[in-house]
């Protein structure tokens, strides 16, 4: 009785050199070159070639090769062996094919489509490459949050997705009909997670946040996941420590790990890595400012910088850099008053280098009680809303410090992408609604 062929996945291929397997697949595309057929194949872990000899195979089985469609599914058997010339380095000698689903008229060719098209198409674009790396070195990336925060002693701690109040001000959000009453999609989880460092001393949140922004910016998403951490019994510069510690972990993670995924995009390794050095440059906004006007910029002191000042401070310094101490004008409530000038606050944004812009914002919080509550006022926010919060600062208030960290702009950074829609697998959940 012959032995039954084992059933494997690309990804395990390398273990099967010289022995006949089963996988089950999806082509991508096929070329011929007379009595020879290149299948190029995928199965969600990985991509390879079959390649179909028609003098080793019968008739039946090699026209079925030549006329199989893209994205059509089935079972492929055969021998495995290494091919230096495949990116892959393996090959199967199909013996066998086993039809499972038809395709027809794929929409998606191997020709030129454009950006929108794509992610008009999205549900059916996560099978090709560039997605699929993307999205793979997304997943690294978060399995490696999970474990820097684990192995740096913070507790993961949800917050709420459905608010009462608005965190930073109601202009952003979008409204929720909760039964009797307006409820709001979460815009950061952070005012809940400084509750959390209280408790638990280091805390982090992990989850999706919302901001009803109209914009079609390559920057910006109306949905996206954000990492929110607070440290109790911590400053600023302690702060900034943890957060170019966690960047630098997290790019050596799909430096080590996603090489095959990085080398679909076209990023460079050599350059990612050059990114973990550390510490990363810390520069004052007055500093940046200054630079800025010096090289021709209209910018005044007190404004936000925007992606055309962001892309030039980005290529000025190489790395990825802190620009601290921000106008307390510009900034959220809870933002601690700078020692020894007004008109500032102890704050920080972690720019990413290549013109890919902030990827961190991140404070020391105040700790003063009727401060904060007086900033509440100035900033006509409801201060019924903020009870509990100002409840911190009542019950054993402590120095300590926080940021949030924006995965999908992150990720665009890391993979290079162009597009911030490149870095979720979809884009547009209303469809269309909103560019």
């Amino acid at each position: 009785m012959s032995e039954e062929i084992k059933v494997i996945r690309i990804e395990d291929v390398p273990h099967f050199v010289g022995q006949t397997v089963k996988i089950g697949v999806w082509l991508r595309q096929k070329r011929g070159s007379g009595k020879i057929a290149f299948l190029q194949l995928r199965d969600g872990t990985g991509f390879m070639q079959g390649v179909v000899v028609s003098a080793d195979v019968d008739e039946a089985l090699f026209k079925l090769a030549e006329h199989l469609k893209q994205e059509s599914s089935f079972y492929v058997t055969g021998e495995i062996h290494e091919d230096s010339r495949s990116s892959f380095g393996y090959e199967m000698a199909v013996s066998a094919i086993d039809m499972v689903g038809e395709s027809e008229g794929y929409p998606i060719t191997p020709k030129e489509h454009g950006t929108d098209f794509l992610f008009d198409q999205r549900h059916l674009y996560l099978r090709h490459q560039k997605p699929y790396a993307t999205l793979k070195i997304r997943d690294e990336i978060i399995r490696g949050i999970y474990d820097f925060f684990y192995q740096d002693g913070f507790l993961k701690f949800d917050s709420p997705i459905l608010t009462d109040s608005a965190p930073e001000g109601t202009t952003e959000l979008f409204p929720v009909d909760y039964f009797d009453q307006t409820a709001y999609l979460s815009q950061t989880g952070q005012l809940y997670v400084e509750a959390g460092a209280m408790a638990f001393g280091k805390v982090y949140d992990f989850g999706p946040t919302f901001r009803a922004e109209k914009s079609s910016t390559r920057r910006h998403l109306t949905e996206f996941w954000m990492i929110d951490a607070e440290m109790a019994w911590m400053h600023q510069e302690q702060s900034l420590d943890v957060q170019e510690r966690m960047i630098a972990y997290l790019i050596q993670r799909v430096v080590d790990n996603c090489q095959t995924e990085l080398e679909m995009l076209g990023r460079d390794a050599d350059k990612l890595r050059s990114y973990t050095k550390l510490p990363f440059p810390r520069v004052s906004y007055d500093d940046a400012v200054k630079l800025l006007q010096d090289n021709d910029f209209d910018i005044k002191w007190g404004v936000d910088f925007g992606s055309p000042e962001e892309t030039f401070l980005a290529s000025y310094y190489k790395t990825p850099f802190f620009v601290v101490n921000f106008p307390k004008a510009i900034k959220a409530f809870y933002m601690k008053r700078h020692p020894t000038r007004d008109d500032v606050v102890i704050s920080a944004d972690l720019m990413a280098p290549e013109g890919y812009g902030e990827i961190i914002g991140g404070s020391e919080r105040d700790t003063d009680y009727d401060y904060l509550k007086q900033r509440l006022i100035d900033q006509h926010l409801d201060l019924k809303e903020y009870d509990w919060y100002l409840d911190l600062r009542k019950y054993g208030s402590v120095p300590h410090s926080g940021f949030g960290l924006g995965l999908e702009r992150f990720i665009r950074f890391v993979a290079g992408e162009d597009h911030i829609r490149e870095t979720i697998p979809f884009p547009r959940t209303l469809n269309r609604l909103h560019p």
